[in-house]
């Protein structure tokens, strides 16, 4: 059989919530990192709990790009999709190139199969006019032939299917399974008997493939190029990488982290990850609920903690009146808001960036806040640390924003070196401020108040929610005070120094793609694409939302063109116009909770040059 080389691929798993799907997909994953691949993943899910068995809406998905040079989106379109029912055929081919293969469980496509995927005809691939090569393999079949001497019942026999399906793949693309059967080991650990069935069931997928050339005349491997810094890697996402960035900001501070979290979807890893890490000394407590969570947290950050609660958009409103407690008492607290599609409960699993206005001026009254969004799983670290390094230097709380995207989806991460990081300097007061020290004295570089923890000899004083004088601390109703307050507020934020914001790209570029957060990835690949087919296009990818960076107005007066792209109705175009007084923005905004497509924005883009 041949072999062909190949430079990426993206590989698509889809099947019922309960097929393991997003398991499979994970697993794949790491096998090709593991062979030094670079990845994007995206798992996209259904927001139901568990829909009726065979259903369109029940379709859970998860896509894999593994290339053997750097890999910024889990691709457009995939290669290879995995069917394993006539639902996930239907509602997932749209994803396909029309040189994909599709694999599919000929065991799930009875009528009956048919009928609940709303099917008319008995030829599924007639019907939705598929031409592309189909590979029709009888995996529930196949998994109860090669566990029948196992012991388990029918039932747990089934929930290895995806397994056989993983077999297959690696079978397709050459890929070695002592990783995945270590993975499994490890994830059923408590349970060998299922862990041995796993197995089982990936070797008798993988030798499916092999002793009937799984009806396809060639392999594939995708090699790696080794362009990756030395170091050890792991396969990592969003939620997990932003938590670990939270312990090393901790341990940078010399502070007891804390979190108050309530669950919601997709920040709840958030919480699970960090209450594994008690023995880090990291607190988390599972509140009452949204607003129990951040109260809990200010007040562990007027006790002297690393502060930080976690939730999504709905979570963030609820959160607002105790976010703003934050803010009067001067206090550093994070807030993180894993952005999903709203308004309301919305789009629970799906992606947007439409919080962004929320988060600048989504509360009562003048309440400035830092703003700093993530753009990648990996990036979810630094921007986790650099958010702790601002509310704790300059007495603040700060909101983190990732997404859905990018919390779920995974990367190849370098584990990063801490010796490497800057230092966190909490600004606690001093021995010799004793006597003259009020709640409210500050920092004359940062503006920032200094810290008294509660105990602290000659330090006792109280904050809270209403108004202080600026000079005692006490509560003061006096409108030349109030006013002093606010802008003291204000520009202590406005003063916090910032890196300037980076332009990738053409040097000479005609167009400047400006984004914001987790559409990093597609917008760079876009703009690579272009500038390889002639084009003159760069890339102004901001991090850091408020305060924005020193070079902003600079870099957008200095291009003929510029186009901003968010997953919104242009709230970031919004909020530049406001800071750049008579710049001229062009937007490019979608909504669709799925994540941009790539032609897509080069079509736009190439349009706008021509226009």
């Amino acid at each position: 059989m041949k072999i062909e080389a190949l430079e990426d691929v993206t590989v698509r798993f889809s099947g019922d919530s309960g097929d393991g799907m997003q398991l499979a997909g994970n697993i794949f994953s790491t096998i090709s990192a593991t062979a030094g691949n670079d990845i994007s993943t995206f798992p996209d899910y259904p927001a139901d709990i568990r829909a009726p068995q065979g259903t369109l809406t029940g379709v859970s998905g998860f896509q894999v790009h593994i290339g053997s040079d750097k890999v910024l989106t889990p691709g457009d379109k995939c290669d290879v999709l995995i069917a394993m029912n006539p639902a996930a055929l239907k509602t997932q081919y749209k994803f396909c190139s029309p040189r994909s293969i599709i694999i599919v469980d000929t065991d799930s496509f009875k009528e009956t199969d048919l009928k609940k995927a709303l099917f008319t005809t008995d030829n599924p691939f007639e019907e939705l006019g598929i031409k592309n090569d189909v590979v029709e393999a009888p995996i529930s079949s196949m998994c109860k032939e090669a566990l029948k001497e196992s012991g388990l019942d029918n039932k747990s026999i089934l929930r290895c299917k995806n397994m056989f399906a993983l077999g297959l793949v690696c079978w397709l693309f050459n890929r070695n399974l002592a990783a995945a059967e270590e993975m499994l080991r490890e994830k059923f650990a408590k349970k060998p008997e299922i862990a041995a069935a796993n197995i089982t069931v990936l070797n008798a997928g993988y030798d499916y493939g092999h002793n009937i050339h799984a009806s396809v005349s060639t392999t594939y491997t995708v090699d790696s190029k080794s362009t990756k810094e030395a170091g050890k890697y792991m396969d990592i996402n969003g939620n997990k990488a932003t938590s670990y960035g939270f312990i090393a900001a901790a341990e940078k501070s010399g502070l007891r982290l804390y979190l108050g979290s309530y669950p919601i979807t997709p920040a709840t890893d958030v919480l699970h990850e960090l209450s594994k890490h008690k023995s880090l000394g990291v607190v988390t407590v599972q509140a009452e609920d949204e607003i129990a969570g951040c109260a809990s947290a200010v007040g562990a950050a007027f006790a002297g903690a690393l502060a930080v609660t976690s939730t999504s958009g709905p979570g963030v409103c609820l959160k607002s009146e105790a976010m703003n407690l934050a803010v009067i008492a001067e206090l550093p607290l994070v807030v993180l808001n894993v952005q999903r599609g709203g308004p309301s409960t919305g789009l629970p699993t799906k992606s947007e960036q439409t919080d962004l206005l929320q988060a600048l001026y989504g509360r009562n009254g003048e309440s400035p806040m830092p703003v700093i969004a993530a753009k990648s799983p990996g990036d979810c670290f630094d921007s986790a640390f650099m958010a702790c390094k601002m509310a704790v230097e300059h007495m603040t709380p700060v909101v983190l924003l990732t997404d859905a995207f990018i919390a779920n989806g995974s990367a190849a991460w370098k584990l990063p070196n801490l010796e490497e990081y800057p230092t966190i300097t909490p600004p606690y007061v001093t021995a010799d401020m004793a006597g003259k020290w009020t709640p409210f004295m500050r920092n004359e570089e940062t503006g920032a108040r200094y810290w008294a923890l509660p105990g602290t000899e000659g330090f006792a004083h109280r904050i809270g929610g209403l108004e202080k004088s600026n000079e005692t601390g006490a509560i003061s109703t006096e409108p030349e005070n109030h006013n002093l307050m606010t802008r003291l507020r204000q520009e202590k934020v406005d003063r916090i120094p910032v890196p300037d914001v980076e332009v990738e790209g053409a040097e000479d570029a005609e167009l400047l793609v400006v984004g914001f957060g987790g559409t990093y990835g597609h917008l760079r690949s876009a703009v690579d694409t272009m500038n390889k087919a002639g084009e003159k296009v760069a890339l102004a990818h901001f991090t850091y939302i408020n305060p924005l960076p020193k070079n902003t107005e600079e870099v957008l007066r200095k291009y003929p063109k510029v186009v901003v792209a968010e997953q919104n109705m242009g709230q970031f175009a919004m909020y530049l116009r406001s800071k750049v007084e008579g710049v001229h923005l062009n937007q490019f905004n979608q909504v669709k909770g799925q994540p941009f497509v790539v032609n897509e924005l080069v079509e736009a883009f190439t349009n706008l040059l021509k226009a």
